[in-house]
């Protein structure tokens, strides 16, 4: 559920017009609903309560600091991939242990860095990477804990580019070489390998996948055990579905129950990794309309956001359903012309959507759903754009969460020589 709706043919974001602040902020404008987001998170938590399990909000799906602030409020830890989502955890004080450190390609600087905040756990992605932290963890007279990622070779319904599980992919390790490593694990004096953890992609939107992944993980956690190898961990990542269009997703109690008695059996502590399930949903982006161009071939809506504002279309080919902010009495029974919904930037590739059925006119505002994942995060300064503001509808208030950058932003840190 999002509250996002229509009242009276006007979009509000929880109590607030939509239109209004669209013409308070300015646009291009990502707006989020605190509500959605907190209702996302506490599903989550109730579906999988009889775990207990630590919840670690993904961070690279929307990194805004108000955001992860909202969120840790209510008890969520973090999963991060780089060294500047560690510095974000730091600035809103997220508890060192409850951040979990994933990614291929972490930098000494880096690992230094978490180690020394004093993070839960690394999620290990490879032999060479062990051997890093170990070593660094010996310079700096740590014991630091770690997991093995697993790679199950596993094939979810999925965009191949977030695919993650498969044996193809850059991330994790085969079964036999994380069995080896547990069975070595006294070469590395200076870790605690404690747990295995796993991600097998995004926008999963059915239970098959993760049943396969956790039956493939039990089997190993098993294996490990009738040898005294000992575990504390089973991170069993995020990756959970959203609806963009006219997909049927799990819900958190349906995925709940289809896995439930897998992740009991592991008789170990669980960790989650949600992102795009938690904020996809809450956010939209919200963008003008400057005019209309027709074509022999093809109509198009131009408008003022664009690929670097939101990349997903561009890049996955993904689907945004997309709206005007009012609906006007007077379209009813009008017929409706195909048209793409473009943006400025100098490229094909520019659309937010293509060939939708939207009465739209210079000046009016339309709002693309699902934006809150993938959006902003993902947003760049292709074109010399600035990129754009964000608000927060919390408590009945609109909040500026990110201003709007602007010329001189651009060229922070260019040096004229």
């Amino acid at each position: 559920m999002d509250y996002f709706s229509f009242k009276k043919g006007n979009l509000y974001c929880e109590n607030l017009g939509v239109r209004s602040l669209a013409s308070k902020f300015g646009t291009p404008l990502y707006l989020y609903s605190a509500k959605t987001i907190l209702g996302h998170f506490l599903k989550l938590k109730s579906a999988f309560s009889s775990l207990n399990p630590l919840i670690c909000y993904s961070v690279k799906a929307n990194s805004n600091l108000s955001l992860l602030k909202l969120l840790a409020s209510k008890g969520s830890g973090l999963d991060i991939v780089s060294g500047g989502e560690l510095y974000r955890a730091k600035r809103i004080k997220c508890p060192a242990k409850k951040i979990v450190y994933a990614s291929v390609g972490k930098t000494d600087a880096e690992i230094r860095d978490a180690i020394n905040y004093g993070i839960l756990m690394f999620n290990i992605e490879s032999k060479p990477e062990l051997d890093r932290v170990n070593n660094i963890s010996s310079k700096l007279n740590k014991k630091t804990k770690v997991a093995l990622r697993f790679n199950p070779d596993v094939k979810p319904d999925t965009h191949a580019y977030i695919t993650t599980g498969k044996k193809e992919t850059k991330f994790g390790m085969d079964e036999e070489t994380i069995k080896q490593i547990f069975v070595s694990r006294d070469k590395y004096p200076n870790l605690s390998i404690i747990g295995i953890h796993m991600h097998i992609g995004s926008q999963i939107t059915k239970g098959e996948p993760f049943v396969k992944t956790f039956k493939k993980a039990n089997r190993i956690i098993k294996e490990l055990k009738s040898k005294g190898i000992k575990l504390e961990y089973f991170n069993i990542g995020g990756g959970l579905g959203i609806v963009y269009d006219k997909e049927k997703p799990q819900t958190a109690k349906e995925f709940a129950k289809g896995v439930l008695s897998l992740l009991k059996e592991s008789g170990l502590k669980i960790i989650l990794e949600p992102g795009r399930f938690i904020i996809g949903n809450a956010g939209i982006l919200v963008t003008k309309v400057i005019y209309l161009k027709e074509t022999a071939s093809k109509d198009f809506i131009i408008v003022d956001a664009a690929m670097n504002d939101l990349a997903r279309p561009s890049l996955y080919g993904a689907y945004h359903r997309i709206v005007p902010l009012v609906k006007r009495m007077k379209d009813k029974g009008r017929r409706k012309k195909l048209a793409d919904v473009v943006g400025p930037v100098c490229e094909s590739g520019d659309f937010l959507g293509k060939g939708r059925k939207i009465n739209a006119k210079a000046g009016d505002y339309i709002a693309v759903f699902g934006a809150g994942a993938y959006g902003f995060s993902m947003s760049s300064n292709y074109n010399s754009r600035p990129r754009v503001a964000e608000v927060l509808v919390k408590n009945g208030r609109a909040y500026l969460i990110k201003k709007r950058e602007n010329y001189s932003d651009l060229i922070k840190g260019e040096v004229i020589i």
